[in-house]
């Protein structure tokens, strides 16, 4: 059985436009889209527990018809073949990021209806941005102009595999080029050989050009008909991401789950500010 692309739902403006986004993508990779929404209630008949005192048959009631109204929206906006819906009992982000055990993807809002106006990155999004076993993509407004690429992180670091596989995928989806950036600040600290002091800014920059043409040389070869750019830049990464993602469809990046401080400055940074939707690729720290 083919793997859903999931969708959270809460009836807000931001998580519709996740549920198009969401629909979109499961009509490209000809999966199911399943949608939902989360509540806290209990699904048993537990003895001399009351169910909590904001669910009952009209909250029920009405999370059934937003979920009805976003696969009505999800099947006559887009071509996906096959909707359903389902109440995920639980705290938003946990239930989602159980559910999303089994999925190709999850796609969220950049915030709920729960969040405040002036937040650009809701509670949700970013706790799930820490915790979701599947790729997340979190959708914020659509650019101001056309989408023109999809961009993908590269730090040319080990374990970035999954990050490069998703934004090769979708490149090839999409029929999209794919902008690979590369970008760095100080010359990489390796064992034996320390950080220093003074640097040839040009130098340095060509090593890292060669960093980042040697970490996807191998995908140039898997993706032959995905164009493919690099770019090695001297600037923070998440500056240079958000900079990409003004005509971008879609930003990648690799995320390490910190277990004190969570998300790292780059992809939390990107998660508020990316002009484009954004996929994250957790990646535990051990």
């Amino acid at each position: 059985m083919t793997r859903p692309v999931i969708a959270g739902a809460d009836g807000s403006a931001p998580s519709l436009r996740a549920v198009m986004w969401a629909a979109h993508e499961a009509a490209l990779r000809k999966a199911p889209l399943l949608i939902v929404h989360t509540a806290l209630r209990w699904t048993g008949n537990v003895p001399l527990v009351p169910q909590p005192h904001h669910w009952g048959a009209a909250a029920e009631a009405t999370a059934w018809e937003l979920l009805r109204q976003a696969a009505e929206r999800a099947q006559t906006g887009t071509d996906v073949q096959q909707v359903t819906t389902d109440i995920a009992d639980g705290p938003a982000a946990e239930a989602l990021a159980d559910v999303a055990r089994h999925a190709q993807l999850l796609a969220v809002g950049t915030r709920g209806r729960g969040g405040f106006a002036g937040l650009l990155l809701g509670s949700v999004s970013r706790d799930l941005a820490t915790r979701c076993p599947c790729p997340l993509v979190v959708v914020g407004p659509p650019p101001p102009g056309r989408p023109t690429h999809i961009v993908v992180g590269a730090t040319g670091k080990p374990g970035q595999e999954p990050v490069l596989e998703f934004a090769f995928e979708e490149a090839l989806l999409r029929e999209l080029p794919l902008r690979a950036v590369h970008a760095w600040t100080h010359p990489h600290a390796t064992p034996g050989r320390p950080q220093p002091l003074v640097y040839d800014i040009d130098a340095v920059g060509q090593e890292e050009a060669l960093l980042l043409a040697e970490a996807i040389a191998g995908w140039r070869e898997r993706f032959p008909d995905v164009t493919l750019t690099e770019h090695t830049l001297h600037t923070h990464p998440a500056k240079a991401l958000i900079d990409a993602s003004h005509d971008a469809e879609l930003v990648v990046a690799g995320a390490t789950a910190r277990r004190v401080t969570g998300l790292g400055p780059t992809a939390s940074i990107l998660l508020h500010r990316s002009h484009a939707p954004v996929a994250v690729i957790r990646r535990p720290t051990p």
